[in-house]
């Protein structure tokens, strides 16, 4: 289904790869090996693929969006590489981590490289609009790591505490990537409006899915460890669910889980998760998201790009990984 996703696009995704390596060129040896290792683990390239179907969607007549669509990505990249930091994860993509192949420093260091870059190449697109919603999303995507991190191990973090946290660590870079097209190819008020909700939602749903799968997936497909989050302390949604509608005894376990970190009880919590209903409460909240976003679209004009925004979204939901 993604194929078909990236199918309307798929000439402007491969001169935004091939855009990504071309800048990741450093004086630096050890810059150009952890960017290119990072850049060559792949990913689905959700964020640049938005920007690239919104601004064709609006009808964009020049090739800034493919620059755009690599200052997306290169601001993703650099904070995959310090959450890997931050959450100590030898995994991801399926393959081990640039902090676990080098080191702690030196991912923390190629990852302000790469936000630098993705900074200068802002500069080159010469619109002061853009640079502001740049400048206050990366800002943002901070406090929601630091949100994250004073998260960690709290058993009494409610489902504010936890939509607050994914909106500013995930979905505003999604609510950027599309608002940002809209710009570059001069839509009305409208329709850019249209566009950065579409964004913002569906970034929900991709956060809300994606803790899902930290307790349904098979850490194949996932490129990633089931339990993760428990390990690392995180009050996801489905846990915080659980705990909430759970019995004493199971809300007590997952608690304690959450305090101490480790995976001395996941198979038990994977049960109580499950059966407490919490995974089908945060899928049911990330449909509800891709309904809105879906809704959004009515504003744009027909064509392949739209139905492409439109399947975009309810990939969302049926991704495995």
């Amino acid at each position: 289904m993604y194929d078909s996703i990236r199918a309307p696009v798929e000439e402007d995704f491969e001169a935004v790869n091939q855009f990504v390596i071309d800048q990741l060129y450093s004086n630096v040896s050890l810059v150009e090996s952890i960017g290119h290792y990072i850049v060559a683990a792949g990913g689905k390239r959700m964020r640049p693929v938005l920007v690239l179907l919104s601004a064709r969607a609006c009808g964009i007549e020049n090739d800034a969006h493919l620059r755009m669509a690599g200052v997306i990505e290169f601001i993703h990249t650099a904070t995959l590489l310090h959450d890997d930091v931050v959450d100590m994860s030898t995994l991801r993509r399926g393959r081990p981590t640039a902090n676990s192949e080098w080191n702690n420093p030196s991912s923390v260091l190629v990852g302000d490289f790469i936000y630098s870059r993705a900074f200068q190449i802002l500069v080159s697109l010469q619109n002061m609009r853009i640079m502001q919603i740049m400048a206050d999303t990366t800002n943002r995507i901070a406090e929601g790591e630091v949100l994250q991190l004073l998260n960690k191990h709290n058993a009494d973090a409610t489902e504010v505490d936890y939509l607050r946290v994914i909106h500013n660590k995930t979905a505003i870079l999604f609510e950027a990537a599309a608002q940002c097209g809209a710009i570059l190819a001069g839509a009305g008020e409208r329709m850019e409006e249209a566009l950065r909700m579409f964004g913002l939602h569906i970034g929900t749903a991709f956060q809300l899915i994606d803790d899902v799968l930290d307790y349904e997936g098979e850490s194949d497909a996932l490129g990633k460890n089931v339990g993760d989050d428990l390990a690392e302390g995180k009050p996801t949604l489905p846990l915080i669910y659980a705990m909430q509608n759970g019995d004493d005894e199971d809300a007590n376990l997952i608690a304690a889980s959450l305090k101490t970190g480790g995976l001395d009880s996941l198979e038990e919590i994977l049960q109580i998760v499950r059966s407490s209903g919490g995974l089908d409460y945060t899928r049911g909240m990330a449909k509800e998201q891709v309904a809105k976003a879906i809704a959004c679209l009515d504003t744009l004009p027909e064509s392949s790009y739209r139905d492409a925004l439109d399947s975009m979204a309810r990939f969302s939901l049926e991704r495995v990984s």
